[in-house]
């Protein structure tokens, strides 16, 4: 099977992922091999093969959203029709999480907070992804994908659109409340058009004019750069963008009583701010992976709504200038790798 490797982290414009041939893996117990048939681009991805975020082992094959069909299954799994679970047989359409597996035991764990155990692996990262024709993926954290979306426009919500979904969560969002989206990337367009169902005026900062033209085809209710105040003060900010100098700014735009919420798993430094900035019962919280809850939650809104991502196609040998684009913001919604 053909992959995209990770050997050595290297800036994309020196094309780190190598394409090359290696054997089909075969599932072991309690897993299932899947043929991929789309794999959406992260941010996340590009953190990790420009060495900003460290895998705990080297080659590894990036890709977390990842939409696929099963070939295989391993011992010990059964076929169920549980609400929201797919069916664990050859042939059923699936979608594959940033969420490999979590240990199930912890406090977390049973708190259904598992995307804070310390023992989880995540798909793409402490495990090969979706970067590749197959791959291998625990059966029990497997999302049933919607069947109203195409392979391409299913995968950006596997990441982009179950993380926007946890922070505009996390963010304390009501529906009609003024929400501030900063950066205006793959998650931000899915999360947009989730707070337009929930009536919320959105307020969009970014530098982009081709994000600023697609924010407004989404409903945006003022568009701006970082460095412009808006109109009113908002009740809930989520920073999408990796960028710590944001922080303080954000919180100058929030109201007080409301919440910042930051959706990044890597960012630069926040600078010293006076205290002024978070005075005023202000809150502000990281948004750290998303749960399995997440996933289910999200993809039955997606269809409700229904959310319609924009995609840009590439052939899997294309995975590096994917990537690039997504650095140099040259993406309308999400880059997806197709097979």
């Amino acid at each position: 099977m053909r992959a995209m490797r990770l050997t050595i982290p290297r800036l994309v414009e020196q094309d780190p992922l190598l394409l090359i041939e290696q054997p089909v893996p075969a599932p072991a117990s309690g897993q299932v091999l899947l043929r991929v048939w789309a794999c959406g681009v992260c941010h996340t991805d590009l953190h990790t093969v420009e060495g900003e975020i460290h895998p705990p082992r080297l080659p590894i094959t990036p890709g977390h959203q990842v939409v696929g069909v099963i070939e295989a299954i391993g011992e010990g799994i059964e076929t169920n029709r549980m609400p929201g679970r797919p069916i664990l047989q050859p042939g059923e359409r699936v979608g594959v999480p940033w969420l490999h597996a979590a240990c199930g035991r912890c406090e977390y764990c049973q708190r259904g907070e598992e995307n804070l155990c310390a023992q989880a692996r995540f798909t793409g990262f402490d495990v090969d992804g979706g970067y590749a024709e197959y791959m291998l993926a625990e059966a029990r954290y497997l999302l049933a994908m919607p069947p109203d979306f195409s392979d391409e426009e299913a995968a950006p919500l596997l990441c982009a659109g179950i993380i926007g979904y946890r922070s505009l969560l996390k963010a304390d969002v009501h529906p009609g409340e003024r929400l501030g989206l900063v950066g205006f990337g793959a998650s931000a367009h899915l999360a947009i058009q989730l707070a337009r169902y929930w009536s919320c005026e959105v307020f969009v900062f970014t530098r982009s004019e081709d994000h600023r033209r697609h924010a407004e085809e989404l409903g945006a209710t003022w568009i701006g750069g970082a460095e412009d105040c808006p109109p009113r003060a908002l009740d809930r900010i989520v920073i999408f963008a990796p960028a710590g100098w944001l922080v303080p700014l954000a919180l100058g735009w929030l109201r007080p009583g409301g919440t910042l919420a930051i959706n990044a798993i890597h960012m630069s430094p926040i600078p010293e701010m006076p205290y002024n900035r978070i005075y005023g019962e202000r809150t502000l919280r990281s948004v750290s992976n998303a749960t399995y809850q997440d996933g289910q939650e999200f993809l039955k809104l997606a269809t409700e709504i229904p959310i319609r991502p924009a995609v840009t196609r590439y052939p899997i040998d294309q995975a590096n200038q994917a990537l690039n684009d997504l650095k140099h913001s040259r993406l309308k919604g999400e880059a997806v790798l197709v097979f």
